[in-house]
């Protein structure tokens, strides 16, 4: 076997130096590289490093993006699957300094050094691999980039401060769109599931097409053959177009299904209306309005959820209600319906609040 080829397929122990916190169901853990294993990890825009650990006996292994700038240290976006075997240890108990087997970067999901026009379009934790080829290609003046977003809402975005800072820092050069499917958005163009039927509207108005140098696509199975399948109808050649997909079987595999947890007792229709936008979710009747609708409103006003700030403060309109307490209203506020949301909760069947009152 030759030097090379034995690099690639041997695993090493390496020191997990950080874990971040992206959201509540996903983190980014970055490894440490003694010297002497420098150069087998390097790392090209996009790779993969494939992890080991042993379960009851079974050799596990996991293949995850490497989502960090060329010449950075090696790091891996990882987001929870519901009963996995690996996902799960590294979202909620891998810590700084315990050590990992880790394989090599491998993949040729990459970019070339040509100075280009790229369209990243990923949904979920596909956005790993397009940080890498993103933060990497921006480092040419020549290059240029926008960003295509797909997610349930705005809690779920993995990586959402870091996307807002290098779209602040490549003003000129990087457009960032954001299209949430659980979540009503101010324009309805960006509300959705980035199908088949989003993006032969979307892909138009945002830009011209034909002047797209490379397609990057990486996501769920249907987002990505959605993808391919409009951009070749819109006459994009198919070598311009490149995709990742994580099965290697005949067929794709079953899609994570992100269900809502179920609500049980009783609860109530809560209709909420911020900055001119009307939103409505079904909240249980011992929560608060504050903590009930930011489900789906996570844009809702607040500070310190005490009742004490009125950072929180929303009029009543509809419905009926019961504040538990009260320190930053005056009595004509009250009098008036006003309630402090955080300390809030719903006792008819439907109520309606005003932010904006």
């Amino acid at each position: 076997m030759s030097t090379s080829l034995r690099r690639r397929t041997e695993f090493h122990k390496l020191t997990v130096a950080h874990v971040e916190r992206l959201c509540d169901d996903a983190v980014a853990v970055t490894f440490d590289v003694p010297p002497e294993l420098a150069s087998e990890y390097e790392f090209r825009a996009g790779q993969s490093l494939t992890l080991r650990r042993i379960i009851d006996g079974r050799d596990e292994r996991r293949s995850y993006s490497i989502c960090a700038m060329v010449g950075a240290k090696p790091r891996i976006g990882v987001r929870e699957v519901p009963g996995g075997a690996f996902s799960p240890w590294l979202v909620h108990e891998v810590k700084p300094g315990d050590t990992i087997e880790v394989l090599p970067p491998t993949g040729d999901f990459t970019p070339d050094s040509t100075p280009a026009r790229h369209v990243l379009l990923a949904a979920g934790s596909g956005i790993t691999p397009v940080m890498s080829i993103l933060s990497t290609v921006l480092q040419d003046p020549a290059a240029s980039a926008m960003v295509l977003y797909g997610n349930r809402r705005t809690n779920t975005v993995m990586f959402a401060d870091e996307l807002a800072d290098l779209k602040d820092r490549y003003t000129a050069r990087m457009e960032l769109v954001h299209v949430l499917s659980r979540e009503p958005r101010e324009a309805e163009l960006f509300t959705g599931r980035l199908d088949a039927a989003k993006l032969r509207t979307l892909l138009p108005m945002l830009l011209q097409v034909s002047k797209v140098d490379h397609w990057w696509l990486c996501g769920p199975f249907g987002m990505v053959t959605d993808a391919r399948e409009v951009l070749t109808d819109l006459g994009v050649p198919r070598e311009r177009i490149h995709f990742e997909l994580f099965y290697v079987e005949d067929e794709p595999p079953e899609q994570v299904q992100h269900v809502d947890p179920a609500m049980t007792g009783p609860s109530a229709e809560v209709t909420v209306r911020l900055d001119g936008k009307t939103t409505t979710a079904i909240v249980p009747r011992d929560t608060t309005l504050l903590e009930g609708a930011q489900r789906v409103r996570p844009d809702l006003p607040f500070a310190c959820k005490g009742g004490v700030c009125g950072t929180c403060r929303a009029k009543v309109v509809n419905g009926k209600v019961h504040m538990r307490r009260n320190f930053a209203l005056e009595d004509a506020e009250v009098d008036a319906g006003f309630v402090v949301t955080c300390q809030t909760v719903p006792t008819s069947d439907a109520v309606e609040i005003d932010f904006d009152q």
